[in-house]
């Protein structure tokens, strides 16, 4: 019975509900209204998903919730993706050629250049050599491109093996393929010297082998042979034209290398390459296993593309993000600087980034620059008062119609918008549904930085009042920090939906602190926490992460997001530590942390009850976690899917006993499944072994027991009602 005063009002509308219901009902909710209100969906319609995250894998009646719990977000655990540590490319994009479009450059890394990650090879007794070019480009924003210019393809009497002149792409430390799985090589090509399409036609021949060393020849894996013709446009030159090849590797390979080899004597451009398996996670792209293990985490939103890299990190405003460069065909996208250090494809950009949260039924929330610098930029961290810059206020309108523009985009309708057409075009006719938008990025909250989001923040909320706006509280996000402080006063003289804290401590802070057990309750103003995490990634780092969001879902009225950081970090390629994923060619390795977020993504639910555990030992009405305890608890209905989480943490060295009064849940099912994460606190997940990892039983449900929490663990009980 229990729903948002919107769904009430609408009901009394349709179907003309006696008011004495409607009273009982609005009474019902009041204290939940402003967060549901404010995050915007109806709770209900979460309930009827079938997901590929389980997050609803039973049809069920929704029921109310027994009296003594306080409403909460539903929607607290989130993930947050930054292109940091080659997350993106050579990480959740599935892309396996590195540098496929010849774009490398030393401003992104010194001594990079259009042949970095390629080698040039001429077997056998082929002469020739490669050039990259610019003129007559694939497109203005994928400018450069190769010329394989063959003079000899041939052999003689002391040599029998392979001919050509052409590239070989190792990938990211190798190209790791499944035998008898597929892999779809396509390339643009011309000839660029054809004067009609009668000329004969280039063969080349692609690859997939596995090297044997010096002097040997590779063992070949895969191949298939294009015959490149001549198409020639209305000026009577040669064109672009795409070509592709189906690959399938006859055994199994995690070093091999992509060669293409052109066989005809004459010159040919090339660019764009590119080598995708077929199974990619829901055929969109993304790399399979990655993309699993964030769907396990039964996320509720995502917010993307960053971090730093929104608005040009320390290189300034010549390296912001902006989306409307990441949408398209992808041989159109403009690449950039990563401001971590690399090159950036956005072969992995806004569009699969959506289509990414339609996939995991994630709530997409997108960050967009606001015309402010970030106070690092070239270096500016260690100046006294740090080197923000900010554009002139007289194109804030530029900034402000990126953010029109994407809502737009995102919700508009495709017959009647210019870029809803370009999303149907892409493949995707229906709204994406954006609900939410974030504004800045941890900038230096300043003079000129409030004027300038004040400005974008107007203009946006006048325009689309529907839109949830996520603002920024800075760095370092503690009472008395100078920035947390301008920011939560430039959040409530806006009325602000929703404020984003940062934060990275070591784990004593989380063992200890209870920052939003503080945090006034008459705050229109909720929450976001969107980068923490214990600065290790050890057992007891995890357990004292969770420890603090045991605390935060007892303030989930106030709390309505939160996101670890940074999520992904590829192997030999980390700029940052920890992460919550790290991952190689072959698999992901899944840390202490990933674990405690798992448990509470599992466990997402509308009602908190703070009295149904009560610690041996604590006096009379304490609630677990207080400041500087190592042990705290959680119970948590979801009144959609009927389920019921008691969570339990002990984070000490010596064991606990919690008692467990259930006896208000009416219709506990006889089984509840039981999963426990312990070990030795300084254990830790990496590369080379993986001792922590969570244990499933089914034990027998009662509506009173007891638990012995031993040290160093994390207790979660599920029950069905």
């Amino acid at each position: 019975m229990h729903a948002s005063i919107k769904q009430i009002l609408h009901m009394k509308h349709e179907g003309g509900m006696k008011r004495a219901t409607l009273a009982l009902m609005l009474a019902a909710v009041a204290a939940a209204a402003p967060m549901q209100e404010m995050m915007g969906a109806a709770v209900q319609g979460k309930a009827a998903q079938q997901t590929v995250k389980g997050k609803a894998q039973r049809a069920v009646k929704a029921m109310a919730a027994p009296a003594g719990g306080k409403a909460i977000s539903d929607e607290l655990i989130g993930i947050f993706f930054e292109d940091i540590s080659s997350s993106a490319d050579g990480g959740l994009y599935a892309e396996l050629v590195q540098n496929g479009s010849f774009e490398y450059n030393m401003t992104e890394h010194d001594g990079w250049g259009p042949g970095t990650t390629w080698h040039l090879l001429r077997p056998g007794h082929s002469l020739g050599y490669v050039e990259a070019r610019m003129d007559a480009p694939l497109h203005p924003n994928n400018p450069t491109y190769m010329r394989i210019c063959t003079e000899r393809v041939g052999r003689y009497y002391d040599f029998d093996g392979w001919t050509g002149v052409g590239l070989e792409n190792r990938g990211f430390e190798g190209i790791c393929v499944k035998a008898g799985e597929r892999y779809d090589f396509s390339a643009f090509m011309r000839n660029p010297l054809a004067t009609s399409a009668e000329e004969i036609a280039t063969e080349v021949r692609v690859a997939l082998v596995e090297p044997q060393g010096w002097g040997k020849s590779p063992k070949l894996l895969a191949e298939a042979t294009l015959t490149v013709g001549a198409l020639m446009g209305a000026d009577g030159k040669a064109c672009w034209q795409r070509y592709a090849a189906a690959l399938t590797p006859s055994e199994d390979c995690t070093r091999a290398t992509l060669q293409v080899l052109v066989l005809t004597p004459g010159a040919l451009d090339i660019d764009f390459v590119s080598l995708m398996p077929a199974d990619t996670y829901m055929g969109h792209g993304l790399r399979k296993d990655l993309t699993q293990a964030l769907a396990d985490l039964h996320p509720q939103f995502l917010r993307f593309p960053g971090g730093c890299i929104v608005h040009g990190g320390g290189d300034g405003f010549w390296n912001t993000y902006r989306w409307k460069q990441t949408i398209g065909p992808r041989e159109q996208r403009r690449a950039q600087k990563n401001t971590w250090g690399y090159h950036q494809s956005m072969g992995l950009g806004y569009y699969e980034y959506f289509q990414l949260c339609e996939d995991l039924q994630m709530a997409p929330l997108p960050i967009l620059p606001c015309g402010v610098s970030c106070q690092g930029a070239g270096g500016g961290w260690g100046m006294r008062h740090q080197a923000q810059d900010a554009v002139e206020m007289e194109e804030m309108d530029e900034w402000v119609q990126d953010a029109l523009d994407l809502i737009e985009w995102a919700n508009g309708d495709a017959a009647t918008s210019v870029w809803a057409r370009m999303r149907a075009e892409a493949g995707h006719p229906e709204p994406f549904g954006l609900k939410y938008l974030g504004i800045g990025n941890e900038e230096r909250i300043s003079p000129e930085f409030a004027e300038r989001f004040k400005y974008m923040y107007n203009k946006v909320h006048q325009a689309h009042p529907e839109i949830i706006i996520v603002g920024t509280a800075g760095p370092g996000s503690h009472p008395g920090n100078g920035d947390f402080e301008n920011g939560w006063k430039l959040a409530e003289e806006l009325g602000m939906p929703i404020i984003d804290e940062h934060y990275y401590e070591r784990h004593d802070y989380f063992l200890n602190s209870r920052q939003y057990d503080k945090y006034p309750r008459n705050r229109q103003t909720k929450v976001y926490l969107g980068e923490y995490a214990a600065k290790d990634k050890k057992l007891i780092d995890a357990l004292a992460e969770g420890l603090y969001l045991l605390h935060v879902e007892r303030n989930g009225d106030v709390v309505c997001m939160t996101s670890y950081a940074p999520l992904f970090a590829r192997k030999g390629a980390t700029n940052w530590n920890p992460d919550l994923i790290y991952f190689d060619n072959e698999r992901p390795y899944l840390t202490c942390s990933y674990y405690v977020q798992q448990l509470f993504g599992q466990s997402a639910g509308q009602y908190y009850y703070g009295d149904c555990v009560r610690f041996e030992g604590d006096a009379e009405g304490v609630v677990q976690p207080v400041e500087k305890s190592r042990y705290g608890q959680s119970v948590i209905l979801n009144t959609q899917s009927r389920r019921l989480f008691v969570k339990l943490c002990n984070a000490g060295s010596e064991a606990r006993t919690a008692h467990v009064d259930l006896s208000r849940f009416k219709g506990l099912k006889k089984t509840a499944t039981k999963t426990v994460l312990t070990g030795e606190p300084e254990a830790e997940n990496n590369y080379e072994a993986q001792p922590i990892a969570p244990q499933r039983s089914s034990v027998q449900a009662q509506k009173k027991f007891s638990v012995e929490l031993q040290p160093y663990s994390f207790v979660m009980m599920e029950f069905e009602l």
